[in-house]
């Protein structure tokens, strides 16, 4: 793949063969964002697991102390009182029938989809459409859920879900590279935190392989996985 001059003179900067402290790695981090927009934060993890098996899947949910700097849109499909409490808990929007048809005819214009489980039969038919995207409810991301309200409020407030792909990777965005460096390390901290505790006890050998950031223009920066404060 051929590189911009600008990321050129980054990854020289950077030592490939070095992991770094978590504090060190985000300054270095933060200095090299020089795009000119707002990046986003992004961790990616390689876990010592097989996806393959089940019993090594590695997916859950994390609230990141201070959100990851994006305004999430939610859609809430739920009918009677639910739909009263997702609106005032602050989802973007919130009805089922009228919703259901505007994504049928290919209204997208959300980022998060929450279900109350009594309508479940009638957003299994939004499958197709919602779950090649990756927006179907689940029950272990906590999108279906009869508590919407908790729910709209955990993903306005900076839950994410996360999910191993089949070569070990979790990737995802963390924050932004306006987030001061406390407020990015205390958002990788819980992160890979919430990863630590999902080990699965079929995993073999060493767990985190590896532990890199970056903005998202600029270079992997290798993090030390034996970082004691991932734990806390």
């Amino acid at each position: 793949m051929k590189r911009s001059k600008r990321y050129n003179e980054l990854i020289a900067k950077i030592d490939r063969n070095t992991e770094y402290g978590l504090t060190e790695g985000v300054t270095i981090l933060k200095s090299s964002a020089t795009a000119k927009f707002d990046e986003t934060v992004e961790i990616a993890m390689k876990l010592g697991v097989d996806p393959r098996h089940a019993d090594q899947m590695v997916r859950g949910t994390v609230v990141l102390p201070h959100g990851t700097g994006k305004q999430i849109r939610v859609l809430v499909l739920a009918k009677g009182d639910k739909v009263d409490e997702a609106l005032k808990a602050g989802a973007d929007y919130a009805g089922l029938e009228e919703y259901i048809e505007k994504i049928q005819k290919g209204w997208l214009e959300f980022d998060v989809v929450v279900a109350s489980p009594d309508v479940m039969s009638m957003v299994g038919r939004l499958g197709k459409i919602l779950g090649t995207r990756g927006l179907m409810p689940n029950p272990k991301s906590g999108t279906v859920t009869p508590e919407v309200a908790k729910a709209v409020n955990e993903i306005k407030a900076g839950k994410i879900d996360f999910r191993v792909d089949k070569t070990g990777i979790i990737h995802t965005g963390i924050g932004k590279v306006s987030f001061d460096e406390k407020k990015i390390v205390e958002n990788i901290q819980a992160f890979v935190s919430a990863i630590i505790k999902l080990k699965p006890s079929a995993a073999k050998g060493t767990y985190l392989r590896s532990i890199s950031i970056s903005s998202s223009m600029g270079p992997g920066i290798f993090l030390d996985r034996t970082n004691t404060t991932y734990t806390l």
